[in-house]
Formats: C-alpha cells, structure tokens, sequence
C-alpha cells in the first residue's frame, strides 16, 4: 500500500479540512485565522476567507447548497456563501472555543461542539439555537450527525463518548414547533422539565467510557452499526451498538503520541488514524491490525477527512495540508477486436461491446487475512493463446499468467492455476512468449507459456518499464527517453525524447503511437518520430484513437481530443476521471474507478472538423458547416489561425465578426456589405483603408461619402483626375459654407476665381490680391485694391524669379470615372457558393487533397442526367440505345500541337556548333599570339543535369537521353512519339533569348526555378513548366467535359493530363501523393469512357442476344470505375436503366441499392425504390451476363472483361491498369507509352528526392 499524493499545500497549521461533494474543491482552516478555499485538481488558490478572530477550528461545506460554516476561537459560528464571497450571518452563543462544525445532511440543522462543555444544535434558516446539548464535563473536542439516522456522537475530554438520540428533534421540527432562544440558563429550565416529563428533544442515548485519557475524535460508520473514537490515551477504540446497548469491540495501539482524530474508509474496510508522532496509519477493520503506516518527518497531523464520494483524504498538519488516496483506481484492461478484458472484483471479466453481455472469466489472487494486496496495474491479453498477463505493485513488482477458458460459459476458472514470477512489466512479445522486466537487476526476461525463462537481454538504458511495439518489437522507458528496442536483433531502433512515460495507447493499424506522461503526450509514428506534443496542467488519465486518426484521451475533469499535427480541444466535460476503452463514432466506452463499463455520448463534430480542414477534405467541411451548429468564438479564432478566413466567413451570421474575416480574406464585396449593416465611421474608416491599399477606387468613394470626409473625396479626386465631381465638391463646399474646403477644392481645379473670392471672404484682402494680379485678373486685383483703400503706388510687388509658372493643376492623361486598379482573374475558391444553408444536398465524399477537392467540388451528377441522356420518365425502359450522348467540343492542347507529333526530323536541337568552332579558333589565334585564353566554365544546364535526377530537369537541360533512360527505368515508356511535344516545350520554356544588338548573337538565358534563393550552384534547377496547379486546372476541364457527356473531348482532355504528369516536379511529400492520386484518377476515368464508347458503339449495332448482353455487361462495367460521386451516380442510373430494359433484374436491383446509397435526389432516390420494388419480385436475370458484383474484380482495360480475385493479371508500370496475361508486352491501351508487365522502379516526381 502507498499514499498517492494528489495535491499538497504549504501554509501555517491547517486545524480543519472539508470537501465539496461535487466539485474538486477542499476548504482549509488555518490557525492565524484565515480559511482557504483551493481547487486541488489544478492545483491552485480560488479563495481566501478572514473574518474570524484567532484560529479556525471547524469547518464544513453543505452537501447541496453553496454554503459551508466555520467555527473559532472567537466563539463564534459564521455561515459563509462562497459564491458571493462573504459571510452571511454568525451565530452567537458558545462562551468559549468551537471545536468542530457540520451541517446536518438532510435537515437546516448544524451542530457545533466547543470547550464550553456543551454542544448546541442550530437552524441556519431562522438563525437561531434549537438545541443545547449538556452533560460533558470538560471540553467537548468533537461533535457529528449519523449519516441517516437521528443520532448524535460526541467526544470530549472526560474521557467519554456519548451517543445522542434526536429523533425528539426532528419530531419538533416536522410538527412545526417554536424554537427554543439562545439562552443556555433558559434552556437548562427547559430541558430538567423535559425529563420530568419524559419528553426533552435531545436525550443521551450511551455513554462510552473506555479510554483512559480525553477523547479528542468520534464518528460514525457510514453504514454499519460502528463507531470509532480517539484520545490522548494514543489508541483508537472501535464499538459497535444496537438499539439497547453499545460497547467496544476491540482497540488498535500503535501510536506513540495524541491520536488526533481517525475514520471509517468508505469503500474498503480500512481505518485512518492521524497523530502528533507524525504519522497516518491504516488498520484493518476485522482483524484491527496494523497495515502500512505513512510518516513525516517534521509535521504533526491534527485534523484528517474523507471525499463523500471520491476515493480521496486530506490531512492537515503543521505546514499546510496534504490530498491523497492509499492505491490506484485505474482498472487493468487490455481490448481485442470487439471485446474488453478488465480486472473487477477479484476478477478477470469480458465485455462484448457488440451485444454489451458482460460475464466473469477468471478469479485472481486476493490478500491473505489480515494483509493487503495492491489491486493489477495492467494486463496484456494474448488472443492467440487466450491468456492474460497481470501485473501488480505486490511484493516490490510481480505479474500473473493467468489462461482464460476458450468459451464464455459463466463458470469462473479457480487462480490457483496462474503462473506468478517477479518483475515491474510484463507484455506479450509474441504467440507463445513474453517479455518480463527486472527494474533491479536491469534484465529483460524473455519467457514462454510455462514461465520459463528463455533468454536474457540486457537492455542498452536504463529501462524504468517496457510496452508493446509493432512485430518483435519493444518499448523501453527512460527517464528522458522512450527507446524502440528490437528484442531478436538487441537493437536499438529509433529513441525519442520524453518525460517518463505512464502508458502507452497504439492505433489500431499500429501506425501511430500515443505516449502519456504525466502532464503530456507525445504522438509519434511507429518509427517514433515525433507528430506532436499535447501538454496539461493536470494529470492525464487514459486515452484511446478514433478510426479516423484522432487521439481522444481524459483529464481528471475533461474529455479531450489532439490531431495529429498539433490542435487539441475539448469535446465536453466529466464529473469524475474515467477511463477511455473504445471509440466508435459519437459512442465513448469506457471504464470508471468502480470498474463499471460506461457508454458516453459524445460529439465528435469539432475534431472531424479540424481534421478534416487538415486533410484538406473540403467536401466534409462543408457537409460539416451545414449540418452543424459549429459556430463559435473558438472555431472562428481556430480558422483564422490557420489560414481558414474565407470558410468563416461564410458561416459567420454576426456583422462584425463577418467585417473583419472578410477584410483578412479580401472579399471586398461581404466587406463593403457588412459595412453598410454596420454603418458605423470607425468601420467605413477601416474599410476604406483596406480598399484604397486593394486598388479598389470606387469602394474609396462610397467609404469617404459614408463618413463626409470632404477632405479625402477631393484629394481622391483629384488624383484619379475626375474633375466633374471636383467641381460638385467645390458645389457641396460652397453650401457648408467651408471656405478651407472651398480654397483646397478650387487649387485642385484651377478655378482662379472662385480662390480670389474665398480669400477675400475669409479678410485675407492682400493674399486676394496677390492671386489676382498675378494670374492676369486685372479688374478684379483693381476692384480689391480699391475695396481695401489702398493706392497703387504704395503696394510694393516682390521681383517674380525668373522662369517661374503658376500653380495651375495638370491635365488628367485618361479621363475616366471608372479607375478600379486591374485585378487579377482569381477562379472561385472550393468554398465560393457551397454554403447555401437552404440546400441538403449529398454528404460528405471522402478526399484528402486538392486533387480530391476537385473531385467533389462540382454540380450534383442528377443535373446532368440531361446530357447523360438518362431517362427521367416514370417508365422503366431506356428509350434511348445510344448511351450517355457525344457532343464533339474544341480540343484543349496540353502538350502542344498534334500535327508536330507525325512530323519527321526527329528532335533535332541546336547544339550552337558553329559558336563552338568560332571559339574554338579564336582560342587558337590566342594561343598562337602567347596569350593564353581562361578555361570556360560550367554550363548552367550541365549543373541542372547534375543537380537532379528527374527526367523533367534533364529535358530541360536538353540531356534527352538521359531522361527517356531514367523514363524507361521509373516507368517502363516504351514509346516516346506522344511525349515529343512535352520534350520540346520544356527545353525551349526553360530559357529565353536576349538579343543585345542586330549584329550580336543573342545570349540565350537559363531560367531558374528559384532565383531569389539560389545562392550556390548545387541549388539550381531549371524553371518549372508543368506544376500541380496547372494540372489540377486540367482535371477540371476533363471533369466538366465528363459531366456534359463530351465523352470524346474528355478522353483527349484525361488522356493528355496523363502524360503531362509525367513531367510535374513537386517540392513536398504531400504533392507527391497528389500526383499518384492524379494518376489513378485519370486511369479510371480513360477506362470508364472507353466502356462507355464501345457501349455506345456496341449500341448502333444490331439487336442481337449478343449484343444485349455486352450491353448490360459494358453498363455494369463503367459502374466499377472509381469516378467522382456525381459521376457514379449518372453510371448507376443509365446501367440501371439498362438492365432493367434487358430483363436483368437482380442486376437492376443492385444497381438501384447502390444508388441509394449515394443519397441521391428525392425523386431519383424514390425511382431507385421503385425499381427496387419491382426487381425484387422476379429477382432473376433473363441474359447470362458476366457479371457478379459479390465477387471482386478489376477491368481488363484491352478487352474491357473482368479479372476477378486471385486470376493472374499484368499491369501497366506507368498508370497501373490492369490487363490479362495475354497482354503482356503490349502498349498499354490506356497512358499509350508505358510498356504493359515492364519493370519499373516507379515515378519520381519530388523534387526535394534530389
């Protein structure tokens, strides 16, 4: 047994300690007086109370209302509420020190105990004393209610216990009868009539006498008939009573000083006791032995209690007080599959999560009588052999090997079959081994099913635990460090830095691993590489990954949930600390510290959320946002943290929140809309701030008129050149009477006039003048002049220098009104227009790139069933023989101009020959005249060539056999002919030509990938010609041509990006999964056309039973090609319809279920039940199709047949298309340039490889 210290405090002598039933809060009172409150999960302060005058000696919280009472040497009895943080009232009446204080648990009743001999029972909703018990003649040092029934213990330093019986109170109170006053001499009258009549409200019911010292502690058992008492005499007696008589069962001694106070252990039957020699010590209750005793070496303890509910004791000594519990309360569990395995009652129990039966399956080892066996640790189950390791604290560290039954019968197998040996860890290394660790000696064990002993390995640390690791694998804990250790090789793998480690939670494809600390958890892949880093500032408790990749795990109060790059969150709160077994959806199984199985509804919508933002799974986002209420401060912060501005915007419904997200994401549009709802200057202000830096000129104008900046209008004016509205400003400025308005508005225009008019207005008559005179307005400086009075001959002109012009404004180069700056042509974003909260369309597609935004980000397939050519009718016939349709549309040109590709010359390039010979002789000439010529240097192209080994950047530096060897190695291209006009347009892309002087050559410039960060040679790389980007713009293309049934334009478009990814270098591993995710795309779509144009083809032909039968066949076939969702559902309404026409029923009928389960259109969806319906009741197929849905199969893509699971197959090495074996060295029919069944070592597209 060990004391687990869960908080501890430093302050002077704590005299009383009481937890809040509820929450994790627990009230000190101190000797100088002051009471703390302290929350002791976090840790931390919440509260100081100091009303009392002298120590503070009891204390109490009321069980349900935001109370708690205190009792001093002030005599006094304060009832305190601690939400308002004040004293409430204070009851007076004690004529000496209080002992103890505590609310009664059902009645408005507390009682208090004090050295004036007496203990007074008070209501603390009149106020007033109702009781006063008498009959103690020395201090009365403790006083408590029953827990249920209407007793009364108190103990005193008479050397007595005494039992109360207050059912005549209770009684009293019930009929409603007058309170009894505060005046003890009254109520001393009160109570000897009372006896006289046999009818007092207190009376004594046993008098305990036994101790032969004062008696400073009594309470009852919480639900036996049991008190126990302690004194000066240093022993603490327990007694048992009945309705008559009670007496002392038995003593415990071992103290050597006062025994302070001691209780009942709520769960188990131990006993507490605390002392002044500075120790707590725990007895067993049956046998009253002594079982473990905890000591301090300078702190005596005065005061000891119990959680009500929790598994948890404070104690207060003379430094502060001290929060613990005597052993752990996490229930040792290991899970398989569907199953649960945990340790309950002395015993191993499965837990069927499917069905949720619960059943015992072994017994294991209990205590011997009057000793005590620390409950397991952990347990590793073994499902190949259905056993289990059990590892526990007993005995310095030991572990059990225990065989559980091989079916679930109810009968428990007897522990006397377990296998025991010494060691802190035991885990399964393997089917019949495991791996066990002496701490001591510092060995790891390796035994097998009969607990011998195999092989010994010394680990390379020092190990303080080991866990389970993929294959033969370990896990070594460090102080510092967690190790991956390989226990057939005695290797270390891989080691990452740690706290020490308390457990360790893999995901269920053993990808990832979780390693809990105490206040952190590090999530690392399986090569220990570390993902990220959760930190707490309370004590991790458990926690357990979600399918989807996100690790859920528990605090002692909160249920919370990290990503695996970094974002945490709470999914909700928890009233005590559970245990995480399971997650399944919004179902959370766990285990509590009764060992209890429990399921949590939970709401897992926040973490898919971000998960999915990081994923980049816009599709689910948006699905997300509209069926959700995820609105709220924290998600809003969260995506304009991460870059997410415009997805907030476009959930966000209030004005400002939308204001300022559409400023960061420069929407101007919402940005201008939102202001106008505000309509407040310090937002006009704001936004036109934003537009004038955007470029955005009439936004200015529409901000500056909104706010009457006159000022801003006419200096926006006049810098744009709009003279109109300059002369309607100068209008509006005459009307305010704003003559600095007028005078700025009039040197803007030119309007010499009117800045003569404004000057004399404002009195500055010789300024007037002054402009007058020199811009040639003679009569009006002669009207001025005579107007002030002044002779000519007296006004002195200053000397103009020469060359000197007039202020005049200049002449607007292009008049025009509308002077937006040019903005770039910006396609919409993935989120513009998804947001209509009116519209429930589809769920989510799952997509994990870019390349899957565009693969959900298009119309619903059922508005295109127009083009596709699918009947709509209520008939269930096809009509129509033809397929899909096939509009014929321009052709896009991705690698350049088809007719080059037939064109003859080869790749004839200028290797600038005569250039060389040129230099060649004038070297000569030099060399021949003594000088001799530098060396030349490294071509640029030489070092591209030597800096990379993608075939894009040979081309580029015109090494082109070079990259059709690496082409052939990576990706088996037989035929170069198609990816001639890709050669040709990267190498002449990848330079440009300056021509200095018509009689010069022109100097041909490499272009760098990245200019302003290559400094040195080893970083240049030639331009980028075809990019990720650009790619992603094609598949568009292809995407829409597909959904107008341009199924001929769409092929040359799939076809064409095909190719063209063979040359995209991309810079992050990210981009290279998109890249093959491309790849597959375009695969599925080349072959899900091509069968739909030889259905088409097949269709014109004549009606033969043949021909129906590919027909169904071709249909059923497209239907199985990965296409975007939108698409599969046009594939399974036309194959469907085609069935259905052939008398293929069961066919029919399957392709109707799988469409429902796109969630298609009401209408659709309800035409999908009704052939449903309809099929169900012949459920047979009129023509032997080839054909079977149940069993697996992939796509000849020559013949267009399937190939099921387990026939033999060949496949492209470039885009993977499947062929059947007699295919085998043929072009492929789908990329026409990789050679089918080559070996290939795979495309290289990251640049970053080099």
């Amino acid at each position: 047994m060990q004391m687990l210290t869960k908080f501890e405090t430093k302050s002077s002598r704590v005299k009383g300690t009481a937890f809040h039933p509820k929450r994790p809060w627990i009230l000190a009172s101190l000797h100088n007086g002051s009471i703390q409150l302290w929350d002791y999960r976090m840790g931390t302060l919440l509260d100081r109370f100091e009303e009392h005058e002298g120590p503070v000696r009891g204390i109490s919280f009321h069980p349900t209302q935001e109370l708690f009472v205190s009792g001093g040497d002030d005599y006094k009895v304060k009832v305190w509420n601690y939400r308002t943080r004040r004293c409430i009232f204070t009851l007076q009446g004690h004529l000496d020190y209080v002992r103890t204080v505590y609310f009664h648990p059902e009645q408005p009743w507390i009682i208090s105990a004090s050295d004036d001999q007496t203990i007074r029972i008070w209501n603390w909703q009149s106020r007033q004393c109702i009781a006063v018990l008498t009959g103690h003649n020395h201090y009365v040092m403790c006083a408590q209610f029953h827990p249920t029934d209407d007793l009364v213990v108190s103990a005193c330093l008479d050397q007595t216990v005494r039992v109360w019986d207050i059912s005549g109170l209770r009684r009293k109170s019930a009929a409603g009868a007058q309170p009894m006053m505060g005046d003890p001499l009254s109520s001393q009258r009160l109570n000897t009539q009372g006896d006289f009549f046999n009818v007092t409200d207190v009376v004594v019911k046993f008098v305990l006498e036994g101790h032969t010292r004062g008696v400073n502690w009594a309470t009852f058992h919480p639900t036996m008939p049991l008190i126990l008492s302690c004194g000066d005499d240093r022993q603490v007696k327990i007694w048992r009573m009945n309705e008559s008589r009670a007496w002392e069962v038995d003593t415990c001694r071992g103290h050597y000083n006062n025994v302070n106070s001691a209780l009942f252990h709520p769960k188990r039957e131990l006993i507490l006791s605390d002392s002044e020699d500075k120790t707590i010590r725990v007895w067993d209750t049956t046998r009253r032995t002594l079982l473990q005793t905890f000591r301090r070496d300078q702190d005596r303890f005065w005061c000891m209690n119990a959680h009500p509910e929790l598994n948890l004791f404070a104690a207060g000594h003379d430094n502060g007080l001290i929060v613990f519990k005597l052993e752990r309360e996490r229930p040792a569990s290991a899970i398989h599959q569907n199953s649960l395995l945990y340790v309950k009652d002395s015993q191993v129990r499965l837990h069927d999560f499917t069905s949720a039966n619960d059943a015992p399956m072994v017994s294991i080892r209990t205590a011997p009588a009057g000793q005590y066996l620390p409950p397991p640790r952990t347990m590793s189950f073994n499902p190949a052999e259905k056993a289990v390791l059990l590892t526990s604290d007993a005995e310095g560290g030991s572990y059990e090997l225990y065989n559980l039954p091989r079916q679930v019968n109810g009968q428990v197998s007897d522990s006397a079959q377990a296998r025991r040996g010494a060691g802190s860890c035991a885990i399964w290394t393997g089917r019949n081994r495991f791996a066990v660790l002496d701490k001591a000696a510092q060995q790891i064990l390796i035994k097998d099913l009969t607990n011998q002993t195999t092989k010994t390995i010394k680990p390379p640390v020092t190990v303080e635990a080991i866990f389970n690791a993929p294959g033969s694998q370990i896990l070594l804990s460090t102080a510092t460090s967690v190790v991956l250790f390989d226990v057939q090789t005695r290797q270390v793998v891989s080691e990452i830095n740690a706290a020490p480690v308390k457990y360790v939670v893999w995901s269920s494809d053993m990808s990832t691993v979780a390693l809990l600390c105490k206040h952190t958890i590090t999530l690392a892949n399986k090569q220990l590489d570390q993902l990220c880093q959760v930190h707490e500032t309370i004590r991790i408790k458990s926690a357990m990954w979600d399918a989807s990749g996100v690790l859920l795990y528990t605090t002692l109060n909160h249920i919370k949930f990290a990503l695996p790059r970094g974002d945490s969150g709470i999914v909700r709160t928890i009233d005590n600390p559970i245990y995480l077994v399971r997650v399944q959806g919004g179902d959370l199984h766990c285990l509590d510290r009764e060992g209890s199985v429990n399921v949590i509804k939970i709401d897992p919508t926040e973490y898919r959320f971000k998960l999915a933002l990081q994923h980049r799974n816009y599709e689910e986002v948006v699905s997300i946002i509209r069926n959700s209420n995820l609105v709220g401060q924290s998600i809003i912060a969260y995506l304009q943290k991460n870059g997410y501005p415009e997805i907030a915007l476009h959930f966000v419904r209030d004005d400002t929140a939308r204001f300022e997200l559409a400023l960061e994401c420069g929407n101007m549009d919402i940005a201008l809309e939102t202001a106008k709802a505000i309509d407040t200057p310090a937002y006009w202000n704001k936004f036109s701030q934003e537009a004038l830096r955007r470029g955005h000129i009439q936004m200015v104008e529409l901000a500056y008129q909104r706010t009457k900046a006159y000022d801003k209008l006419s200096f926006l004016y006049s810098i744009t050149g709009n003279t109109e509205k300059l002369v309607k400003m100068q209008k509006i400025a005459i009307m305010r009477n704003d003559l600095q308005s007028r005078l700025q508005n009039s040197l803007f225009i030119g309007d010499v006039e009117d800045r003569v008019r404004v000057l004399q207005e404002s009195g500055q008559h010789a300024l007037a003048y002054l402009t007058a005179k020199s811009h040639g307005l003679v009569e009006e400086a002669e009207s001025i002049r005579a107007g002030a009075g002044v002779e000519e001959a007296n006004i002195t002109s200053a000397d103009v220098a020469g060359g000197s012009k007039l202020l005049l404004p200049t002449t607007p180069v292009i008049s025009s009104t509308e002077l937006d700056w040019p903005q770039l042509h910006v396609s919409k974003g993935i989120f513009d227009g998804k947001f209509n909260f009116g519209d429930k369309g589809a769920g989510p597609h799952p997509g994990k790139s870019r390349v899957a935004d565009l693969a959900t980000a298009a119309v619903d397939g059922d508005d295109a069933a127009g083009a596709w050519d699918i009947d709509e009718g209520e008939n269930m016939g096809v009509d129509d023989e033809e397929g899909f349709g096939g509009a014929g549309a321009d052709e896009v040109d991705l690698l350049g101009d088809e007719a080059e590709a037939g064109a003859e010359g080869g790749w004839g390039i200028d290797d600038d020959g005569e250039l060389d010979a040129e230099i060649a002789a004038e070297a000569t000439a030099a060399a021949a005249a003594g000088f001799v010529a530098p060396q030349p240097g490294i071509s640029e192209l030489e070092v591209w060539s030597r800096n990379s080994t993608l075939a894009v950047d040979q081309i580029a530096a015109g090494n082109f056999e070079q990259a059709m060897r690496l082409l052939r190695d990576q990706v088996g291209i037989a035929s170069f002919d198609a990816l001639k006009p890709a050669f040709m347009e990267i190498y002449t892309s990848s330079r440009s030509v300056l021509t200095t002087a018509p009689f010069a050559t022109p100097s041909r410039i490499p272009l760098r990938r990245n200019p302003a960060e290559s400094t040195e040679a080893s970083q240049y790389f030639p331009a980028k010609i075809y990019s990720l980007s650009s790619s992603l713009e094609q598949l568009q293309q292809g995407y829409r041509a597909t959904t107008a049934a341009k199924f001929e334009d769409g092929l040359v478009l799939f076809k064409r990006l095909l190719l063209s990814l063979i040359f995209v270098s991309v810079d992050t591993a990210e981009d290279a999964n998109e890249i093959k995710q491309l790849l597959q795309i375009c695969r599925e779509y080349i072959l899900g056309i091509t069968i739909e144009l030889e259905r088409a083809s097949v269709a014109k032909e004549e009606a033969t039973e043949e021909n129906s039968v590919r027909l169904v066949e071709l249909a059923a076939f497209f239907t199985h090609c990965q296409l975007r969702a939108d698409h599969e559902k046009l594939s399974l309404r036309a194959a469907m319809n085609t069935a259905y026409k052939h008398k293929c029923f069961k066919a029919a009928g399957e392709f109707a279920q799988r469409l429902l389960d796109l969630v298609p259109t009401p209408q659709i969806a309800d035409k999908a039940r009704k052939m449903i319906t309809i099929c169900d009741r012949q459920s047979r197929d009129n023509l032997a199709i080839n054909y079977d849905a149940r069993n697996p199969f992939v796509i000849c893509a020559a013949s267009h047949t399937p190939i099921h699971r387990g026939e033999p197959a060949v496949n492209c090495p470039y885009c993977q298309a499947a062929y059947k074996p007699e295919h085998n060295g043929e072009l492929c029919r789908v990329c026409t340039v990789a050679k089918i069944g080559a070996k290939a070592t795979g495309l290289r597209s990251l640049a970053s490889a080099n």
